[in-house]
């Protein structure tokens, strides 16, 4: 006898969650009538992934409706903060319901009561009944509903949530997440919960307790203001607990037996999916390719069901020759290695993977070494049998942050050649802000397809396993799904860029180069004198403990100056300071702009921002630098990452090299660290006043054009300008308030805060900003035709092309769109200057390596670049770096490289 295979798990979908979710992650989309569509596209992208993820599951699809629940007469301030829905969101309401009806899938509205109460009613009949009920919402007080057999699901993080996962994400049972939520409250429902009492307290006390009945009636006994706190929220916290319970058992028009499914309506969805311009659905409904639609007809079409694949794990010599020849004759392939971990100067090869079309991979493991591990090909065989591939320029190599492969592959005597294309950098040219940009987001976000995770096949924190140690299926698998995925990313990415001529000049010319150049600088590091910072962690460590005995005095009592919960009771309830912000949950602020903001008025939260400041010099740079010196080499390596910063900047981790202070005595000493081999001598070149000369270029204002032409020093003229003094009379003082508003109002800084600036009054403010753009109106001028840009077309650009988009440009939060207004005219000059200094990096790298000197790129910090120089190469390095980074640009105005030479970095900047 057959056994009857279990019915499919019901899927119940918050759609109110997915409603006000997609609204704040997509960017404002319109049609060419202006009618807004983010939302929409949003929300039925979710349903639509649910539905390839659940193909056998019906589905259904809860809402809030309009009006008062059940709750306002519990408490009658509830959601009282909560703003009115915006109009532009409002208005896609509607038209969501119709797309859903339309799907066939039934759409529940219950008068009086809340979504979350009708989705807790349904999954309780579902279970009831013997059937699997998955809820997939972004709301976390769902997660008291989870059981044996109700699960949530995050479809916007692709996340799931079981029994076990609930007590990994909040550190309680599920049964306790009702107690969880009325002791820590829910601002956006406003609910009260328990004075200073956040998720550490609240998991704390329901560990210790058990429940919320049994705390209270142990409250006496809990001591300190907390237990204070607790005791005053006696009264109110039975209704808060009650707020915040799911019904299970509400009363619905609408039950599960009574709820069923219906075929699509093609012609209705078609009709809906014309009015509101969705061409990649339309073209699926009239059997056309949905990427097609979406990208440009050179697109290659590309299966992403995870169904369609074949991918194999080579261990013998045969299937590996077939596979060598294969990629031999192929004109470009997919290529991805797996190592022992993600320091990729100590990381060992585990195995690499190939795809050279869609849906067809290979796994070669050489170096899974687990207990009863099968027997894999040689290592050393393998890559010798590869190099004549990898290291030849002609082949065109495809990969997902191929910098990281090309040193792995260093580490084993492989020099990597023909790095062609990176999915990471396509993406983040494209659209720098839209997600981040590692492959599983790329592929949920351009393939609608949800990729293994390392985590599930490797678990996660102290207990992750090395790839070395993982099953050879389950990481093959794994393995080939990253190339797979890789080819299938490039060939929908690539296609896009190529219809954006400027996107596609700095995806091809600016940042691809730029690969080769930063994994070589990264494998050549720095030398740091170790002596010398621990010396310098000594001294920072003596200066912070003098500065918390003056803390102490100041605020007549000993207390921890790292505690937010202690400097919020001090400053605010004992010295009665003004309370300038709060945090998201209402408690004052102890940030470091409010303590700044404080500090000009009491000395206290200055002494506790000079000793954060010195705390993290010593945690981050003095007593960290020495323990990153690599065994092998005697130096520091540090991390360059190209697809972070909005701006195309470059940023770099272990160490951060670019946020050593260079103002303050402890940020030179820490400079002083960075030494030159003996024999050499460091040389850094600093573009001068860079972003300035930018937007000389692109305002074309005369004054500052002639200011930078005659070689002028750009401040004392804007304050001979904006003082209406001689230049040769011009006082530090005047000097320093224009270089203020020199670099404030490129960074879109208002009157209000250059007053704070300077510490003058806002009408002297605005009378400086004034004068300053009568003298130079062409800024003016820039500022406004930047502005309006921005709003027209939703991003802005670099000189070179690079875009950077502005979801918050039209937003009616008048807020956010002032944000977004100050991003867009600092960001094509910020942007300009780091295409600039990338520009330069690949010109100097190259002139380097074909000439007979000895000099090496080490660093790149801001608009800085360092170099190692053997001192007999110093005359021919300097004044041919300083040409070349000169000529990385041609603006209307020169552009002024700064040169020093010194024994360690502080000396030659």
């Amino acid at each position: 006898m057959t056994q009857e295979a279990a019915p499919a798990p019901i899927v119940l979908i918050d759609g109110s969650s997915y409603l006000f979710r997609a609204y704040h992650a997509l960017p404002p989309l319109t049609t060419s009538k202006g009618q807004p569509t983010g939302a929409i596209k949003g929300v039925i992208s979710m349903i639509r992934r649910l539905q390839q993820d659940y193909p056998r599951s019906p589905l259904i699809a809860v809402f809030d409706a309009k009006g008062r629940t059940f709750r306002h007469d519990l408490y009658a301030d509830y959601k009282a903060n909560r703003p009115p829905m915006p109009e532009d969101l409002g208005s896609q309401v509607e038209p969501i319901f119709a797309i859903v009806r339309a799907m066939g899938i039934p759409l529940l509205v219950e008068k009086g009561v809340e979504a979350d109460d009708v989705i807790g009613t349904l999954a309780c009949q579902a279970t009831a009944n013997g059937r699997e009920a998955i809820i997939s919402t972004g709301d976390k007080d769902m997660a008291q509903l989870v059981s044996e057999h109700v699960t949530l699901i995050n479809t916007m993080t692709g996340t799931c949530m079981d029994r076990e996962g609930v007590r990994e994400k909040f550190g309680v049972t599920p049964e306790q997440i009702i107690d969880y939520l009325a002791l820590v409250g829910d601002t956006s429902d406003n609910i009260p919960g328990v004075n200073k009492c956040g998720p550490k307290t609240a998991v704390k006390w329901l560990q210790e307790y058990g429940d919320l009945d049994n705390l209270m009636a142990n409250a006496s006994g809990i001591k300190g203001k907390i237990g204070e706190y607790l005791r005053a929220a006696e009264e109110q916290l039975p209704c808060s607990r009650d707020l915040a319970t799911i019904r299970t058992s509400v009363p619905l028009e609408h039950t599960l037996e009574n709820t069923r499914m219906r075929e699509p309506d093609p012609k209705a969805l078609l009709e809906l999916y014309t009015e509101y311009e969705f061409r990649a659905w339309i073209a699926e409904l009239e059997g056309g390719d949905a990427s097609e639609a979406e990208t440009a007809p050179t697109v290659t079409p590309i299966n992403t069901s995870a169904a369609d694949t074949h991918y194999e794990i080579i261990t013998t010599q045969p299937d590996f020759d077939r596979w060598l020849d294969r990629l031999k004759s192929a004109p470009e392939f997919a290529f991805d290695t797996e190592t022992t971990g993600l320091n990729y100067m100590t990381a060992e090869l585990v195995g690499v993977s190939f795809a050279v079309e869609p849906g067809t991979a290979a796994y070669v493991p050489v170096k899974h070494d687990y207990m009863g591990a099968p027997e894999q090909l040689d290592r050393e065989a393998v890559l010798e049998a590869l190099r004549p591939l990898l290291e030849n320029p002609a082949v065109r190599k495809i990969g997902q942050n191929l910098k990281y492969d090309k040193n792995i592959l260093a580490n084993h005597g492989i020099c990597l050649e023909g790095i062609a294309e990176d999915t990471m950098l396509q993406s983040y040219v494209l659209d720098s802000v839209a997600s981040r940009h590692d492959m599983d987001s790329l592929a949920l976000r351009y393939l609608n397809r949800r990729t293994t995770t390392f985590e599930e096949i490797a678990g996660k924190g102290a207990k992750q396993l090395t790839f070395n140690a993982i099953d050879v299926n389950t990481g093959g698998h794994y393995a080939c799904e990253d190339a797979d995925i890789t080819l299938a990313l490039h060939r929908t990415l690539r296609p896009q860029l190529a219809q954006a001529p400027g996107l596609d000049y700095v995806y091809s010319q600016i940042d691809m180069p730029l690969v080769p150049v930063l994994a070589r600088m990264e494998r050549r590091g720095a030398r740091v004198n170790p002596d010398l910072l621990r010396r310098q962690s000594q001294e920072l460590a003596e200066k912070m403990a003098n500065l918390e005995e003056a803390a102490y005095a100041e605020a007549g009592e000993a207390f921890n100056l790292g505690s937010p919960k202690q400097l919020q009771v001090l400053l605010y309830e004992k010295l009665g300071l003004p309370v300038v912000k709060k945090t998201p949950k209402g408690a004052p602020s102890t940030a470091e702009p409010v303590l700044a903001e404080l500090a000009l008025t009491h000395a206290l939260p200055r002494l506790i921002l000079d000793h954060r400041s010195l705390s993290k010099l010593k945690s981050t740079y003095t007593d960290k630098l020495p323990h990153l010196i690599n065994s092998q080499t005697g130096r520091i390596h540090t991390s360059y990452h190209q697809a972070v910063t909005a701006t195309g900047r470059l940023s770099s981790s272990d160490p951060n090299l670019q946020n050593i202070p260079i103002r303050t005595e402890e940020g030179r000493r820490i400079r002083q660290a960075f030494v030159a081999t003996e024999g050499y001598k460091l040389v850094a070149a600093d573009y001068s006043q860079i972003e300035l000369r930018i937007m000389a270029h692109l305002s074309a204002d005369e004054g500052l054009m002639k200011a930078f032409a005659n070689g002028e020093d750009i401040h004392k003229a804007t304050a001979a300008e904006v003082f209406g003094v001689p230049l040769e009379a011009v006082s530090g003082d005047q000097r320093r308030s224009a270089k203020a508003i020199n670099f404030g109002l490129i960074y879109g800084m208002s009157a209000w805060g250059l007053a704070r600036t300077l510490g003058i009054g806002r009408d002297t403010a605005q009378a400086y900003v004034d004068r300053y753009f009568e003298r130079y109106p062409g800024v003016l001028e820039y500022m406004d035709r930047t502005r309006t840009l921005a709003h027209d077309q939703g991003y802005v650009e670099t000189l070179f092309g690079r875009r950077l988009y502005l979801p918050e440009i039209n937003n009616r939060n008048r807020n956010l769109q002032q944000a977004a207004e100050r991003t867009a005219i600092n960001a094509p000059m910020q942007g300009t200057a780091a295409d600039i200094i990338k520009r330069a990096m690949v010109a100097v790298e190259d002139w380097l390596l074909q000439s007979n000197a000895d000099a090496r790129m080490t660093m790149q910090v801001h608009d800085e670049l360092i170099l190692e120089v053997r001192e007999e190469d110093l005359p021919k390095i300097v004044g041919g770096l300083e040409q070349r980074m000169c000529a990385a640009a041609d603006l209307r105005v020169p552009l002024l490289v700064e040169t020093g030479v010194g024994e360690n970095w502080d000396e030659a900047h």
